[in-house]
This record gives C-alpha cells, structure tokens and sequence, in this order.
C-alpha cells in the first residue's frame, strides 16, 4: 500500500489521501475490537471480550437512545431496553463473525478501507474526498478516526462474509409464481360501517370524565421542552475574507485533470426483444432470429425509429427507441461494448444482455475532452472559496467553543467577539418552530445536553452551529381541570366506540343466524355497501387505510364467509361479509417476474444469513461472565 502510495504521490487523489495520515489509522494497524484490556466480560471459543469494549457498546447504545429520547428517557424505560444485554449481544455476534471470517481466510486490504472511506459523501467536497472535512465530521458524531475505521473494516468484512454465506441461495420458478398468485389474488367483499360518530346523544358526565382521566392519564403527559441558545457559523459570511491566486486556481487544476475530463457519449436508438436470462435455448434463439429479421429490414433502408416504435418491447419505444446521449459506464455490457465500437450511422448484429437481444443504431459520437484552465477556473475558483470559507468558519466555531466549554457561558464568549447569539422558543424534540434549518436534528442535539453544557460543533447542513440549553419544561400530567374539554371529549367518543362495537356485533350475530344481511343493516339504521375486487396490498376507495378489513377479507372464503368479530376501524367497526375471489389475470406474471424474484430473493437471503448465525451461535462455546454490571 505504501509502495503503490509513493509510485503514486504525484496525482491530486493521494495528495489529498496523504494529508489524511494524522487521522486515518489504516496504515498503522493500531486498535481492536477485541483488544486484551483488563477485565473479561464474556469469550467465545475461548476468545475474550474486554470490559472496556463492552463499557464503549454499552456507551454508544446509550447515545444513541439519547439522541432518541433526550431529557425524556425515564429508569422504566431504560431498563426495558436492556441495552447491557444488548451491548454484550453484539459484541459476542462481531467476535463470532469474525472468527468465521478468518476460518475463511476473509480480509479487508487497506486499500478497500480506504477506497470505501474516501467514497462516502459526508467526508468529501465537490465529489472528492476532504482530509479537513472528514477531521471536523467524526467528532460531531463522537468517534475517533481509529474508532471509525476498526467500524468500517468491521462492516466490509462482514458484508464479504455474507456474500459468501448467502450467494447460493436461489428463488425458484415455482416460488415467484405462489407468491404473484398470492400477492394478486383479488376478493370483493360486503361491508357495514358502523361509525362511532352516529352516536350524537352520547355524553359523559363528571364523574365519567373524572374516571377516564385516571384511566389515562398517561396519555395527557406533555413532552418536555427546551428553549436553546445558539450561535451560526455561516461559511457565506466568511467569503469576504478568502482571497485566490492564480498559482493556487494553477495548481488545484493541474493537480487533477481528470476532474475536468468530459468522458466520450453516444447518442443511440434500439430495438429490444426480451428474452428472460434463464429461457431455454429454442425460446432465446427464436428471439434473436426475430430481430434479426428487423435488422434486415433497416439495412435495407427502412426508418430504424419506425421498426423501433413497431417491434421493440422496451420503453422506449414510444420514442422510437431513443437513448439519448449516454456514457460507456450507464450501460450494461456488452450492450456499452458494442454501441461505443460503432461509427454514427452503422447498425449493431444482435447483441444479448440480461433483459434480451437488442440492434444498436448509433447516431452521433461524442468525443470526450478536457476542459480547458480557463472554463473550468471560475468553477475551481467557487468550489476553493467555499471550501476555505467552510474552514475559516469551523475554525471560528472552534475557538468559541473552546472559550466557552469550560466555563459555560456561552453569551459571554459570544459576547467577547460580537456575535449575535439567538434564542428560540421553548420546543420539543420535533424542534424550534422557526430560526432553524433542520429542526429535528437541532432539538436532537439540544436534548442531549446537561444543564449548562455547550454543545460539540453541530452541522446542520448550512455552517456550524454551538449550542447550549437556556431553560427547560420537563415532562408532566396536567390537572384535569386545564384540559376537562380535551378529557370530555376523549370520554364521549370512547363511549361511543363502544356502543357501535355492541351494535357491530348484535348486526353478526343476527346475520350467522340466518339474517340476510342489507335487510338486518337497515333495520339497525346501517347500510350495506359492496366493494370492487381488492388485492391483499389494496384497500377499497371506502376502506381505504383499514389494513385490518384487508387482512380479515382474505381469510374469508364461501364455506367460511363471515368472521368471529367484527372489524374494529379507525371510525368504528365493521361488519364484513365474503362476496366473491378472484385469481390474478393471465399472463400478468411475466411483467412483475424479475422484481417478484429480487424481492424474495433479498428476503431468503435475509433469513439465511439469520438462520446461519444463529446456527453459528449455537455451534460456539459463549461464556458470559455474571460479574459485568457497571
């Protein structure tokens, strides 16, 4: 790796990867997950887990049900999370796919590691990996680059074991077909909706709503709510302040060419048969012999777009098959291997993918080219003044943020160099009404705070952000008499969801025991509606959102035609009865083939990897030690 480094120092991609060194960690090998620090709070197989890796999971659990829950998280709820039990869980599942990753000779090289860290846009400008940014962005996120990257190596390991674990599994024909008839199968049903608001008469009397409100009183519980104190670090506001030379637009520009490269399009028509990937042979060369017959008719001179518009089965066909212009990497091969041999005007033999045969007519090739210092500068010239301007403001942000961590005045070191400090008003986790960008993920922040506390430099999309909490409203129950209208309210229509759930089921009654069911409904004052067909993820225009009529009407059949209950609604109930079932249209199957088969395939793929860890969990010998509570 250092080797191909050094070959390699020249080229703008290193240079940035170079200056990255102080905080990527690759290259010294330096940290583990299953690092030997005193203490022992499980082994597998004889491999131990430290007390201190299982301190940081049980750690990085509890920040994340913070910035989850904030002020509001209570004794009873964290101890429902078991977040002990849950950190040391993980642990043991990372130690035991990591052995099974070594008995398989997996690794991850460094130059995976770094390739995939230097593809994620949050560490990069303008498209290219940013020393600086990925330096400010881990610590917001409370992570040390050796952290992050022993993560990193972590999740790559583990997706090439599960690659290996789970690229034999298949879906077989058989399959997609159960599922598509399952899936489009279609039933149409006889319903009564019985609203609780028919109920108009009902009222609760205080004693009703005295009673309700102890029943419920949980529900009435406010959120807590903060009021915040913050300060912006804009980059725009600091464009003023970064001054270019012509040597520095120069050297970003000739250290990486290849930015500026506009690769080779062309622009092309098709003609598309398709052909399923696993047809038989008969079926794929009778295909082929099809479009071959269309290529002669368009060399001898017939309009490619008419043959296109007659013949092709791809969308495009409206449009004559058009593509437009496209580059080599937008196509699959050996479709892009083919149109990008071709001169403009010449028309492909037949070439086969994965969706079928297609004839390529290319119209126009594009060649590629570099930009040129002087189109591209006033482009470089934006991108480093943004990018300077974004440094200059985090490093504003820094130093306030230093002034102010240790004594907690944040006013006064906003004060100290005149910046305005902002104030909201009191929010709750769904965040500040106005003055903010992103609301959310501002009360987020917020609600993780002690009293007192200024925030680690935030990002909310638009500069930098310090914040510090300036009062609070914790969670509480109201008096009833504050909220008695809201209360009443709640009383009167519980109690009238229960008498249209005692009508409801005198209605089925009367009809199991031989009623017809529109003359029972209008003798209670109901009326009986019939619905169109319905799939199982469909619900009728009149049903609409009642996933629970669905779900109950599919279990439904002639032998069995009325369910046990009726059907409790988001108004009311529902009193359904089977009509009729239909299988899906004939010949619909093709069309949703390949997607049906992507899906069940992601899912069987899904529960054999569940299905073999657990297998691997139970073929290791796991000690956990009693003795690990903090």
């Amino acid at each position: 790796m250092l080797d191909l480094m050094r070959k390699n120092a020249g080229s703008w991609g290193v240079q940035a990867l170079l200056g990255a060194i102080v905080v990527v960690g690759v290259f010294c090998g330096v940290g583990s997950w299953t690092s030997h620090q005193e203490g022992v709070v499980a082994t597998v197989d004889g491999e131990a887990i430290s007390r201190q890796d299982y301190t940081n999971e049980y750690n990085r659990l509890m920040d994340q049900v913070r910035q989850n829950f904030g002020a509001g998280i209570t004794d009873e709820m964290l101890k429902s999370l078991q977040l002990e039990t849950q950190a040391l869980n993980q642990l043991i599942d990372r130690l035991l796919l990591k052995q099974a990753a070594a008995r398989l000779d997996l690794r991850v090289a460094d130059e995976e590691l770094v390739r995939s860290i230097r593809g994620i846009p949050a560490f990069q400008s303008g498209g290219v990996f940013d020393p600086r940014r990925y330096q400010q962005m881990l610590p917001l996120n409370r992570l040390t680059p050796e952290t992050f990257e022993m993560m990193q190596r972590d999740a790559l390991l583990f997706a090439k074991l599960q690659r290996v674990i789970t690229d034999s599994v298949k879906v077989s024909e058989a399959e997609v077909a159960d599922w598509y008839t399952w899936s489009n199968a279609a039933v149409k049903i006889d319903h009564v909706p019985i609203d609780s608001e028919k109920y108009a008469k009902i009222t609760a009397a205080p004693e009703e709503v005295a009673q309700y409100f102890e029943r419920n009183k949980e529900s009435y519980r406010t959120e807590p709510e903060l009021q915040a104190r913050y300060l912006r670090f804009t980059p725009e506001s600091y464009l003023d302040k970064v001054a270019l030379t012509d040597a520095e637009l120069r050297d970003a520009y000739d250290s990486a060419p290849e930015r500026f490269a506009i690769p080779q399009t062309v622009e092309a028509r098709h003609i598309l048969v398709k052909v399923a990937p696993d047809a038989a042979p008969e079926a794929a060369e009778n295909a082929r012999e099809q479009l071959a017959d269309v290529l002669k008719q368009a060399r001898e001179g017939k309009d490619f777009a008419a043959r296109a518009k007659q013949y092709s089965e791809d969308s495009t066909r409206e449009q004559g098959g058009a593509l437009g212009a496209f580059r080599r990497e937008a196509m699959i091969q050996p479709f892009a291997d083919v149109a990008f041999s071709l001169k403009p005007g010449e028309i492909s033999e037949p070439v086969r993918t994965r969706f079928g045969w297609h004839l390529i007519k290319v119209e126009k090739v594009n060649a590629g080219r570099t930009r040129s210092f002087e189109e591209v500068a006033p482009e470089i010239a934006s991108q480093l003044k943004g990018e300077r301007a974004r440094s200059l403001a985090y490093d504003d942000a820094e130093a306030v943020y230093d002034a102010a961590s240790g004594t907690g005045d944040l006013a006064g070191a906003a004060a100290a160099r005149k910046l305005a400090l902002h104030t909201t008003d009191f929010f709750t986790r769904r965040g500040p009404v106005k003055g903010v960008s992103k609301a959310a993920e501002f009360a987020q922040a917020a609600f993780q705070l002690a009293p007192g506390e200024v925030s680690d430099i935030q990002d909310f999309g638009d500069g930098y952000t310090l914040l510090q909490v300036a009062d609070s409203r914790p969670a509480r129950i109201p008096e009833l008499a504050a909220i008695e209208a809201r209360v009443k309210q709640d009383a009167i229509r519980e109690k009238q969801t229960e008498q249209a759930g005692k009508d409801a089921r005198a209605l089925l009654a009367d009809v199991k025991n031989g009623a017809a069911l529109e003359p029972a409904a209008k003798k209670a004052g109901l009326t009986a509606k019939t619905t169109d067909f319905f799939k199982r993820g469909e619900s009728p225009p009149d049903l609409a959102n009642e996933p629970e009529v669905t779900r109950a009407a599919f279990e439904l059949s002639e032998r069995e035609p009325l369910p046990a209950e009726p059907i409790k609604t988001s108004t009311g109930y529902s009193v359904i009865r089977f009509r009729e079932k239909k299988p899906p249209a004939a010949g619909g199957l093709e069309a949703e083939k390949a997607q049906i088969q992507d899906r069940l395939l992601q899912q069987k793929k899904s529960k054999t990897w569940e299905a073999w860890l657990d297998q691997l969990r139970q073929s290791s010998e796991i000690v956990r030690k009693k003795d690990i509570a903090f």
